[in-house]
């Protein structure tokens, strides 16, 4: 959903919410699923889990040979039940904001996903696809 220049996006996965949040905050995990298209690759994650600590990501694209990073600081941490950040990429001046929820029912975890503070309607809509391929992966990872 588009609203606000903002991204909100529901799913839900077959894990533990301790599992979907560690996923979120695992740099071993994270490198196998936080890239904004199937085939890419996260060549850098990194996670400091606490308020104030910092999270940084770099995704290559093989077919250009490029790399696109960024990062921020986490603004709230309750695992496994919530996640924030901020977030800025390298290559942009705009601070935004990420929340995660997670709520787990019989061992089933619903994500609702918001990325809050895009520049422009165009800013959303690139973010909510690579956001939505992003959890594609991370479906798959969960799921391995």
């Amino acid at each position: 959903m588009v609203a606000d220049n903002a991204v909100r996006i529901e799913r839900t996965f077959d894990a533990p919410a301790q599992a979907v949040f560690d996923a979120w905050t695992s740099e071993e995990v994270m490198r196998r699923w936080w890239h904004a298209e199937h085939d890419w690759e996260t060549t850098e994650a990194e996670v400091d889990l606490r308020v104030g600590g910092e999270v940084r990501v770099v995704m290559r694209d093989p077919h250009k040979d490029a790399e696109y990073g960024g990062g921020g600081r986490y603004t709230e941490v309750d695992p496994p039940r919530r996640l924030a950040f901020t977030w800025i990429w390298d290559d942009e001046p705009t601070r935004t904001l990420i929340e995660i929820d997670f709520e787990e029912s019989d061992g089933v975890t619903t994500v609702r996903f918001t990325h809050r503070g895009l520049l422009n309607l165009e800013a959303v809509r690139s973010h909510e696809g690579g956001w939505n391929r992003c959890l594609d992966n991370l479906e798959r990872a969960l799921a391995s």
